[in-house]
């Protein structure tokens, strides 16, 4: 497959799974077959953010396949979906459980793993004995599944009618910051700065894989979006470029919240651009990263 038609394609996998149309899930059905490693793991989120508006068993059916995909990144982001399914995808609690147990899985897709299992048990408990969780906005009673689909999607509790509200604010949001990326690298990632420019085009040229601006990493339940995310180091890459008061305060209290998870956090600034061989290479060299080969993200 050629660049230009993956990116068309993993970009319409990312749209349907915004869109909140049950109708997405036929050409997701497809999707989740492509030749393309990163377009079945954007069509396996998309079900994922799709779940209590498409047919349940269908799409736990189109999952759970993708648990044994030959790509990890597929097999974690399959994992991550089926968790938004609750009870419903109770059946993939063998393959999940025979993905934790092996020892070539990989880390960070173990820990995908082992969340899913716990929202899909979790699920099936509150179904089973009635046990009650309520809604963290409303402190209403959730369902089973209103608790699996909304802690996939925020690691928090809400009920439906928050879960929707809270949805349409954060894709909002989402919205205003996708208008900002006005600069293209040259693997035709839209970034937001030079500084970010130069930082992705350096990961590229080292064959390091990475994700830009990734909207769903949960730190200590709260949502954070930093400006790159190596999956398979499981590394956090901050471009900090501003100078304003407002914007040190929020630095400060993103970074203390990286610290306090125990994240390995690497801050670049804007003096930092000229010598990203010393600054990215030296502390990706400490965790064992600039050696590291793996396709783009």
């Amino acid at each position: 497959m050629n660049l230009a038609n993956e990116r068309k394609l993993a970009a319409q996998a990312k749209a349907l799974g915004e869109s909140a149309e049950a109708a997405a899930f036929d050409e997701l059905a497809g999707l989740v077959r492509s030749e393309s490693a990163l377009v079945r793991r954007l069509a396996a989120s998309a079900l994922g953010k799709l779940a209590g508006i498409t047919d349940t068993a269908a799409s736990v059916d189109l999952l759970c396949p993708l648990l044994t995909d030959a790509h990890p990144q597929v097999r974690q982001y399959a994992a991550k979906a089926l968790g938004a399914y609750g009870t419903a995808a109770e059946k993939a609690l063998p393959d999940l459980r025979d993905m934790f147990q092996n020892p070539a899985e990989k880390d960070y897709v173990k820990r995908s793993v082992r969340a899913a299992g716990k929202t899909i048990r979790e699920a099936l408990r509150i179904a089973e004995e009635c046990a009650v969780h309520k809604c963290s906005r409303c402190s209403h009673v959730v369902a089973a599944d209103e608790y699996a689909r909304s802690m996939k999607m925020f690691q928090r509790v809400f009920c439906d009618h928050c879960f929707d509200e809270t949805y349409i604010k954060r894709r909002n949001f989402d919205t205003r910051v996708e208008v900002q990326k006005t600069i293209r690298t040259k693997d035709g990632t839209l970034v937001q700065s030079v500084g970010e420019r130069l930082i992705a085009e350096w990961l590229a040229a080292h064959n390091i894989a990475y994700r830009y601006d990734d909207r769903l990493r949960i730190i200590e339940g709260r949502q954070v979006r930093p400006d790159f995310y190596l999956p398979e180091l499981d590394v956090y890459i901050e471009y900090w470029g501003m100078d304003t008061v407002d914007y040190k305060i929020g630095m400060l209290m993103k970074q203390q919240m990286y610290q306090h998870a125990g994240k390995k956090l690497i801050s670049v600034y804007p003096q930092d651009k000229g010598r990203l061989d010393e600054v990215l290479g030296g502390k990706l060299g400490l965790v064992g990263g600039i050696e590291h080969g793996g396709d783009r993200q």
